[in-house]
C-alpha cells in the first residue's frame, strides 16, 4: 500500500514527465503507420497534433492552442482526419480539468464547432445525395458533439474534486496550524500556572522557615525552648512544602500512577492560619455571610493562594510584631477577600532583584475568573490587599 502510495506521488508530481513519455508512446504508435503508406504530410499532422499532449497538465491552453491550430491547417489542406485526431478528445478533457475557467469555455466552443466544420465538409455533396448526405453528417455531429460533452463534463468533474482536495488540504493545514499554536498557548498557560503555584508554595515555606530560624537563633541563649519549637516549625513547614513540591512535579509525569491530592480550598483555611501562628504572626480571622453558591474549585484554590500570598507577604515586610486581619465577606456578587496588617508594610524593604511577582501572580489569578484585585498601604500604616471574586466563573 505504501508503494502504490508512493507510485501515485510521484506520478502527480512529475507531470510533465508523464505526459511528455505518454505522447512519445502515441506517435510510435499512430505515426509510422502513413510513412509506411507513403503519406508523409498524414504523418506531420498527427505528430503535431499528439506531442502537444506533453503539456496538457502544465500548460493546458497552450497545447489546447496548438491542437486548434492543427486541425484548422488540417480543414483548411483538405486532409482527411488521422489517427492522432485522438489528440482532440484528449486535450479537450485536460482544459476543462486543468486550465483556466476561460480556456474550458473556449474549447467546449471549438471543439462543438469543428464537429460541424469537419461534416459539413466531407457530407457535402450533389442534390441528388443530399438529403442523405444531410442526415449522414447531422448523425455524425451530433456523435462528435456527444465525445466533446463527455469529455469536457470529465474534464470539470476533475477540476471540481481538484478544487475540493485543495481546499480540504488548506483546511487540514490551517486546522493543523490552530492547533500547534493552541498547543503553545496552553503550554504557556500551563507554565504560567506551574509558576504561580511554586511561587505560592515556596515563598510561603522560606519565609516561615526564615522567620522561625531568625528566632531559634535569638532565643538558643535566653530560652531554649522556645528555640526548639521554632525548630520544629521549621521541619514541619518543610515537610509540607516538600510534599507540595513533589505533588506539583507528580502532575507534570506522564504516568498515571503519580501521587496526588487534593488542591486546597476555602475549608483548608483554618489550618493555614495554624501554620501562620505557628510561625509567629498573629492574624484574626472573620467571615460574614451565607455563600448563594458554592465557588468553582479553580476559584477557591484562587481565594485560598491569594490569603497564602498576602499572609506571606506580611511575615515578609511587616515586620516582628505586626498582626494580621482577614476578612472573608459573601457578598451577592461573589466572595470579598480583605487582609489587613498594621506593621510598615511592603515598601519599608528594598526590592530584591528578580523578586516581586506575588501581586501581580494574585491580579492573574483573579482576572482569570473576572475578579478584582486592589493593594496598597493604608492610612496611618499597615498594608491592605482586597480581592473580590465573582460566583460565575470566566
Amino acid at each position: 500500500m505504501d508503494r502504490r502510495h508512493a507510485i501515485y506521488e510521484w506520478f502527480r508530481t512529475n507531470r510533465f514527465t508523464v505526459d511528455l513519455t505518454a505522447a512519445i508512446i502515441l506517435v510510435l504508435l499512430f505515426g509510422p503507420v502513413y510513412l509506411l503508406a507513403g503519406r508523409p504530410f498524414l504523418f506531420l499532422l498527427s505528430c503535431c497534433l499528439l506531442l502537444p499532449l506533453a503539456w496538457r497538465r502544465t500548460r493546458p491552453e497552450v497545447a489546447a492552442g496548438v491542437v486548434v491550430l492543427v486541425c484548422l491547417v488540417q480543414w483548411a489542406a483538405g486532409a482527411e482526419p488521422v489517427a492522432g485526431q485522438i489528440a482532440v478528445p484528449l486535450v479537450i478533457y485536460a482544459t476543462a480539468a486543468y486550465g483556466p475557467a476561460w480556456a474550458s469555455r473556449a474549447v467546449l466552443l471549438l471543439g462543438l464547432l469543428g464537429g460541424v466544420m469537419l461534416t459539413t465538409r466531407e457530407y457535402s455533396g450533389s442534390a441528388a445525395s443530399g438529403i442523405l448526405g444531410l442526415t449522414i453528417g447531422a448523425l455524425y455531429t451530433v456523435l462528435i458533439w456527444m465525445l466533446v460533452l463527455v469529455s469536457w463534463t470529465l474534464g470539470d468533474l476533475t477540476r471540481v474534486r481538484r478544487l475540493q482536495l485543495q481546499a480540504l488540504e488548506d483546511r487540514t493545514r490551517r486546522l493543523e496550524i490552530e492547533h500547534n499554536q493552541e498547543r503553545q498557548l496552553a503550554a504557556a498557560d500551563e507554565r504560567s500556572h506551574i509558576a504561580r503555584e511554586m511561587h505560592d508554595i515556596v515563598a510561603h515555606s522560606l519565609s516561615v522557615i526564615i522567620t522561625q530560624a531568625d528566632g531559634a537563633r535569638y532565643a538558643a541563649a535566653a530560652k531554649p525552648e522556645l528555640a526548639t519549637e521554632a525548630l520544629a516549625t521549621i521541619a514541619a513547614t518543610g515537610r509540607d512544602s516538600l510534599a507540595e513540591m513533589r505533588r506539583l512535579l507528580g502532575v507534570l509525569r506522564s504516568d498515571d500512577g503519580s501521587p496526588t491530592r487534593p488542591q486546597p480550598r476555602l475549608s483548608d483555611l483554618d489550618e493555614l492560619l495554624l501554620g501562620f501562628r505557628a510561625a509567629g504572626l498573629q492574624v484574626s480571622f472573620e467571615q460574614h455571610g451565607t455563600p448563594r453558591r458554592q465557588l468553582p474549585a479553580g476559584a477557591e484554590l484562587t481565594a485560598y493562594r491569594t490569603i497564602q500570598e498576602a499572609l506571606t507577604n506580611v511575615i515578609k515586610h511587616a515586620g516582628p510584631s505586626a498582626t494580621a486581619a482577614l476578612v472573608l465577606t459573601w457578598q451577592n456578587r461573589g466572595l470579598e477577600i480583605d487582609i489587613r496588617d498594621d506593621g510598615r508594610g511592603a515598601a519599608a524593604d528594598p526590592p530584591v532583584p528578580g523578586g516581586g511577582s506575588g501581586l501581580p501572580g494574585m491580579g492573574e489569578r483573579i482576572a482569570l475568573y473576572d475578579g478584582s484585585l486592589s493593594a496598597g498601604p493604608q492610612q496611618g500604616g499597615g498594608f491592605r490587599v482586597s480581592a473580590l471574586i465573582p460566583y460565575s466563573e470566566a
